[in-house]
């Protein structure tokens, strides 16, 4: 089993501070926050091990940026990543309600 290196890049970290704040100041639920990031930490370290397996996007839009999709374990996210070699690039990361695709470069 190939396990790879996983990195946020400035974007993906952003979407996870934006959206873990938006729980924490505006929901005024730091403990759903905190459970937030666990699951974005722990969807991370199942990246590294899946991240060859996970099947291509069925989104068009997806396909065409390279992207793949993985959901959060436990919530209602998911990460966009993309391979750079042995690399896993976590990109993006969005709440399923979300319409991701217009948001998308």
């Amino acid at each position: 089993m190939n396990v790879y290196k996983v990195v946020a890049t400035p974007k993906a970290r952003e979407d996870l501070k934006r959206y873990a704040g938006y729980l924490k100041n505006v929901k005024k639920n730091p403990q759903a926050a905190r459970n937030v990031i666990d699951d974005f930490l722990s969807t991370k370290e199942e990246l590294a091990k899946v991240a060859g397996s996970v099947q291509e996007a069925q989104s068009e839009k997806l396909q065409s940026l390279g992207l793949k999709r993985l959901n959060f374990q436990k919530h209602d996210y998911f990460l966009l990543f993309q391979f750079d070699g042995n690399i896993v690039k976590i990109t993006n990361m969005f709440h399923a309600s979300e319409d991701y695709e217009r948001k998308l470069n």
